[in-house]
Formats: structure tokens, C-alpha cells, sequence
């Protein structure tokens, strides 16, 4: 049966490769994969392997990841993602050796692999268990961890239809988990070698807020003002808060689009333009100033139309917004609490436990329509204490539990 849904999911991104450009560029990706391997690791090198779905898990591996190259640099970091969506912004991560594409789970893609990488370490990141990947690598004496991963009742392999998808986890050497229901859920299924540590996006969060770059432009765009800003922002989001602040002229408004594409640019551009703001591009503010042109601080949004600022725009924002709550999930929400700020989110959040948390010491607030964020707002605006004090919980409890990254660190490359 896992050879069949193996196969049948290779022939569908394959199919779906003739129409999307993503899927695509993971075909054409995972066909480099071998000669990466074999142009980068040598016979002799003591690899390290550690596997991303994607972006996400990519950041919560990298605070592991750093410490692993700061103080074993005998050791070789080979990184891999399944997903475009993380290789593509990441392919040329300075911290890793070696980055690729880690194929799909069929028994001809393992053998190769774990020949040409013979990992002695694989960390795998929160979620995707391969169970060929897995079992092939325990066998080959590999150590297998997993990481930040979190576990529920209704996931595919507690169910009576996955049971044989649950081999997968007993491959495992040790889990170390986000909370102490994954542990207890494990423990129900036999699997006892656990470790409660959090999140190691706590880590990671803390780590950018401390390298966070001054950002000029968006300082003078500011201009002192009370700033809005919505990051990874999707279209059912900006429906709802655009229309919001053409009420409160008074607050700068900075926009951060999951899709930096031109046609979401656009309809943005048209749904500002239809409430009556000014606007200008991040790139547009970086041409005038590179020309000595005036900068725009006259705007009432900042559209940031390129990638790597919003971490440190963060650090401008009055109240942020995580964009996502209205499709597949909510994007990185600690990204933005650690600057101590409130942030809002819509509703589809429940299977985010960082967003759980702030949700209950009351840091952050879903809103599920324009009433009820306008509810939100309209309390913030209101009460300036209600506000800072709905701050201080987020950058408390972003605070409160890191460490996780030590903990791991410490427990698998400590004895190293």
C-alpha cells in the first residue's frame, strides 16, 4: 500500500509538473539531487543530515544547524527539503555544506542517497516521516531525531486507516517534542524514548530579533507614526483590514504579501486606490534614495515587494498581522511577538500551538470577520495600556520558552 500512494503521488507532481511551475522545479530539482551529493561528499566525510518540508521547518533547524557549524566544523551539513517553496529561497544557505532536494520515498531514490550522503546523524524537522528514508537510514546506523515535532489524535498514522504508517516513528532514536501532550500520545503507542523541549522557533525568532537590521527607509516612512503592519498578507486578510483604515487615516499602514507576484501586487494597488490611500513600493523608496529623490514619507502604505525585510520591519510595527488564517494556516507568529507587539490572525490557527499559547496568555487575538478585527482594533486604539500590555505578554512568553535548539544540541552532538 505505502509503495502504491508513493508511486501514485511521484506520477501526479510529474503530471501536474506540465502545468505548474512549482511542481516543475521539484522534478527538475530532485533529478540534480544525486550528482549534488556525489560532486560534495566525499567517502570520508562525517555527514550530518538534517530535513526540512520546507521554509518553516527550515528555520526551526537552523538555530541546531548554526551551533552544529560553530562548533563542529569537522562535520559536514547536508540539508535538504522536499518542498520548492524552501529550496528555492534557501539553495544557497551559507550555514550547510550541501543542499538539495531530498527525492521521493521509493526504494531505487533511498539506496542512492544514503549511498552517496552516509549520513551518520539526520535530524528531520517537525513533520514528514519517510518510512523507506527512515528505516533504511536506522539500519544503516544512522541516529534519527526528530525535532519541534508536535503530535495529535487525528494525524494520518493514529488513525485505524495509517496504523501501518506508524512503523515510520519507531524508527526513531528519540523524539524531541513541542509539548507534553505529543509526548503522552507517543508514549500510548509505545514509543517512550521522548523529550519534552518546545519549540526551537523560539530560538530561532530571538536569533533574528538580535541581528535585525535598521531599516532607514521604513523608519522615515514611519515617521513616528502608530504603524500597522501585515505580514505574509493574503487577499481574504487585506479584504478585511484595508477597508478598516480608511477610517484611521491617522497610522501608517506597511503591507508584506505572502506572493511578491505582480498581479497580487496589483490587485492590492487597486484595493488601496479604492479606499482612497497613497502608496508607494519598497523597491520604488530604494530607486528615489539611491537618486537623491524625495522618499515618499508622504505615503499612507509601504508595499514591501521584495523578500528577506519583514523580520526586521517587525520592529516598526505598533499592532502586526499574520497573514494565512483564512487558508491553509497561519504563517510565523513568534517572528513578529518577539518585538513585544500584539498580533492578530485569522481563524485557521487551532494546529499552531506558539499561536495556542498567545492566544490564551492574551498576546495575540484571532478575528474571524471585519467586525470582530475591527472590535480588536478599536480596543488598541482606545487603550494605549491594553495595548503595550498585550506586548509585553508576547515578548514574555517568546522569552520564557526558548532554549530549545541548547537542549537538543547538547543531548545529540554534546558527547560528540
Amino acid at each position: 500500500m505505502y509503495n502504491f500512494l508513493i508511486s501514485f503521488y511521484a506520477i501526479g507532481i510529474w503530471i501536474a509538473s506540465w502545468f505548474s511551475k512549482k511542481a516543475r522545479k521539484m522534478i527538475v530539482g530532485q533529478r540534480k539531487t544525486f550528482g549534488i551529493l556525489k560532486k560534495n561528499i566525499t567517502k570520508d566525510d562525517r555527514v550530518v543530515w538534517f530535513h526540512a518540508a520546507s521554509l518553516g521547518e527550515f528555520e526551526q533547524g537552523r538555530p541546531i544547524m548554526e551551533r552544529v557549524r560553530r562548533n563542529h566544523p569537522e562535520l559536514k551539513i547536508l540539508l535538504t527539503f522536499f518542498s520548492p517553496s524552501g529550496y528555492e529561497v534557501r539553495k544557497d544557505y551559507k550555514g550547510a555544506d550541501v543542499v538539495c532536494y531530498l527525492p521521493f520515498d521509493v526504494d531505487v531514490n533511498v539506496h542512492m542517497f544514503l549511498k552517496y550522503a552516509h549520513p551518520e546523524i539526520a535530524l528531520f524537522i517537525k513533520y514528514e516521516f519517510w518510512y523507506k528514508f527512515l528505516s533504511k537510514a536506522h539500519k544503516h546506523g544512522c541516529k534519527l531525531y526528530s525535532v519541534s515535532s508536535i503530535f495529535r489524535p487525528t494525524q494520518y498514522f493514529f488513525t485505524w486507516l495509517g496504523r501501518h504508517q506508524l512503523r515510520a516513528l519507531y524508527q526513531f532514536d528519540h523524539f524531541f517534542v513541542q509539548n507534553q501532550q505529543s509526548k503522552e500520545l507517543l508514549a500510548k503507542n509505545g514509543i517512550h524514548h521522548v523529550t519534552v523541549t518546545g519549540d526551537t522557533r523560539f530560538d530561532r525568532v530571538l536569533d533574528i530579533r538580535k541581528a535585525s537590521q535598521e531599516l532607514p527607509l521604513v523608519e522615515q516612512f514611519c515617521s513616528g507614526k502608530r504603524t500597522f503592519i501585515a505580514g505574509s498578507s493574503w487577499e481574504p486578510d487585506e479584504d478585511i483590514y484595508i477597508p478598516y483604515f480608511a477610517h484611521h487615516r491617522d497610522w501608517k499602514i506597511i503591507i508584506a504579501p505572502h506572493v511578491i507576484g505582480e498581479s497580487h501586487l496589483k490587485k492590492i494597488e487597486k484595493q488601496l486606490n479604492d479606499n482612497g490611500f497613497s502608496y508607494v513600493r519598497y523597491t520604488d523608496l530604494e530607486r528615489r534614495h539611491q537618486a537623491s529623490l524625495s522618499l515618499g514619507g508622504e505615503a499612507d502604505v509601504l508595499i514591501v515587494d521584495c523578500f528577506g525585510k519583514l523580520s526586521s520591519i517587525y520592529r516598526y510595527a505598533t499592532v502586526a498581522l499574520v497573514g494565512g488564517g483564512f487558508g491553509a494556516g497561519i504563517h510565523n507568529v513568534p517572528e513578529a511577538a518577539v518585538y513585544g507587539i500584539p498580533v492578530l490572525f485569522g481563524p485557521n490557527n487551532k494546529k499552531f500551538m506558539e499561536a495556542q499559547e498567545l492566544l490564551r496568555v492574551g498576546a495575540s487575538f484571532e478575528y474571524t470577520d471585519a467586525e470582530s478585527f475591527a472590535s480588536l482594533m478599536d480596543r488598541f486604539i482606545s487603550d494605549e495600556a491594553y495595548l503595550h500590555e498585550a506586548g509585553e505578554k508576547a515578548s514574555t512568553y517568546i522569552t520564557k520558552n526558548a532554549g530549545a535548539a541548547d537542549v537538543v544540541y547538547d543531548a545529540v552532538f554534546g558527547n560528540l
